[in-house]
């Protein structure tokens, strides 16, 4: 199973919400944990490792959830493979988390971004709600947004104007093929590049605060 962070919020209870987020391309565990502390408190949050050694991948020291060919294709094995693993380590969750869940909402950093979007796309309704951070969305045949992949699913999609690793355009042309869906997707853009800033961070956490309280649309 995936290496993984957790953070358990004090006197938690049966029914808190759970969060998992995944760490960008040449990341770790530990980098989006750093966002907990602005996270709405009731909620738990996992963070796993991707399951690929970024060093031969070129992407330094760090972990990687696929290896990335350009634009906005992965390669097609080894993305399958991250998904995979990803596959089971949320069906491992339950035996991970101490109590049990409510409304959980997966989500991450651009190659995390890209990651969970491809997943929740590619099993339908199995989430509250999907934070994809300067991601985009995959050029992979199991990947399709259509009326039944994004039903009963809300969105955010928070991009940078000045991204220069994966380009506001390229992450427009995702939110557009979601709402052509018929998505429900809250967007933002920042005037900022390739991370997160304090000001989405707070939009994220408003947009959860919706999710876990069942009043953003699905």
């Amino acid at each position: 199973m995936l290496d993984y962070d957790i953070h358990v919020p004090v006197n938690v209870a049966d029914g808190a919400p759970v969060i998992v987020l995944l760490h960008g391309r040449g990341s770790h565990k530990g980098d989006l944990m750093g966002l907990q502390p602005g996270l709405p408190p009731e909620a738990i949050v996992v963070t796993p490792q991707a399951p690929f050694s970024g060093a031969e991948w070129g992407y330094g020291g760090g972990w990687a959830w696929y290896r990335y060919l350009g634009g906005t294709t992965p390669e097609p094995e080894t993305f399958l493979a991250g998904q995979a693993e990803l596959e089971a380590f949320l069906a491992a969750l339950p035996e991970i988390l101490p109590v049990r869940s409510g409304p959980m909402v997966l989500g991450g950093f651009s190659q995390g971004a890209t990651s969970s979007l491809a997943y929740a796309l590619r099993h339908p309704g199995t989430f509250a709600g999907v934070l994809v951070l300067s991601g985009f969305l995959a050029d992979h045949p199991s990947v399709t947004a259509s009326p039944e992949t994004v039903a009963n699913t809300s969105f955010f999609w928070g991009h940078g104007f000045d991204d220069p690793m994966i380009t506001h355009a390229t992450g427009a042309a995702g939110r557009a093929a979601l709402l052509a869906a018929g998505a429900s997707v809250e967007t933002h853009d920042y005037p900022i590049g390739h991370w997160i800033e304090p000001r989405e961070l707070a939009d994220v956490t408003a947009w959860l605060n919706g999710v876990f309280a069942g009043v953003v649309a699905r």
